[in-house]
């Protein structure tokens, strides 16, 4: 039983030692945001009115004319934009960390344990949270998807329906993917063309496959991108990850300390 109790009663308590972190009052004043995100915002919004008018049919034909086995390639890639594929692992990985952190490690131990879940903790909010926003926030607005009735109607809407047929503005997979590319490239500034070269792909699919409108997709994209940055302000605010002053990542503990506070976390437990 002792064996049992143990993990389940480190997990507890280092999961609310960690959430009163984040949930603690901010500890610094932070930069206002720059016109350049305002700027970034209010264009980004004119685009996907635009693409409304100008570009979802036409895409949305030109797709429906594609051939088959071009379409079975992005209906396979597409699958990568669920949010799942990050929020699984680092779910997995931030409960591992609870269950190996313990007060009675030496204080360098918990400390580089609790840089490392503050990050895990950052990349999980900062994807998950836009991409929650999304789920809800669509279905309030129920636009219908490409040719749902058997014809292509940009313009309709049936709020509210709770219907997935009318869950199509923003879209889920591009907020996903244009999270991820912001927060991991917050964090791992080389990985930032990986990440990108991933979410165009994964945007692009969603026209291919004719989940989605391009304005859809676009949206998505805002909702995913603005949503990382909020969440970066927030844990820069609280002295987490990041630099309250020029909003910086902090750098990561190097791999030597990663390996040392691993292997004692492991023999204490």
């Amino acid at each position: 039983m002792k064996f049992v109790l143990t993990p389940v009663r480190r997990v507890a308590t280092n999961l609310a030692r960690w959430c009163g972190a984040l949930t603690r009052a901010p500890r610094a004043q932070l930069p206002r945001p720059g016109i350049g995100i305002v700027a970034v915002v209010v264009v980004g919004i004119a685009v996907i009115i635009a693409s409304m008018f100008l570009f979802d049919t036409t895409a949305t034909d030109w797709a429906r004319h594609l051939p088959r086995a071009f379409k079975d390639v992005f209906e396979d890639i597409t699958d990568y934009g669920r949010s799942g594929w990050f929020l699984y692992p680092l779910g997995f990985s931030i409960l591992g960390l609870a269950i190996l952190s313990s007060p009675a490690l030496p204080r360098f131990t918990r400390g580089v344990l609790g840089a490392l879940v503050a990050r895990l903790g950052f990349l999980f909010i900062a994807i998950g949270l836009p991409s929650l926003f999304d789920t809800i926030v669509k279905r309030m607005i129920g636009r219908a998807r490409p040719y749902v009735g058997g014809h292509d109607d940009p313009f309709a809407f049936r709020p509210f329906v709770w219907r997935p047929e009318y869950a199509s503005l923003p879209s889920g997979h591009a907020t996903t993917a244009a999270a991820a590319a912001i927060a991991i490239g917050l964090l791992w500034p080389r990985a930032r063309g990986v990440m990108w070269l991933y979410a165009l792909t994964i945007m692009f699919s969603r026209i291919v496959v004719m989940a989605h409108h391009p304005s859809d997709v676009l949206a998505g994209a805002l909702v995913g991108g603005v949503g990382a940055l909020m969440v970066r302000r927030y844990f820069a605010a609280r002295g987490l990850v990041f630099d309250a002053a020029d909003l910086k990542a902090r750098p990561w503990p190097s791999w030597r300390r990663l390996k040392a506070a691993a292997g004692r976390a492991v023999a204490d437990w």
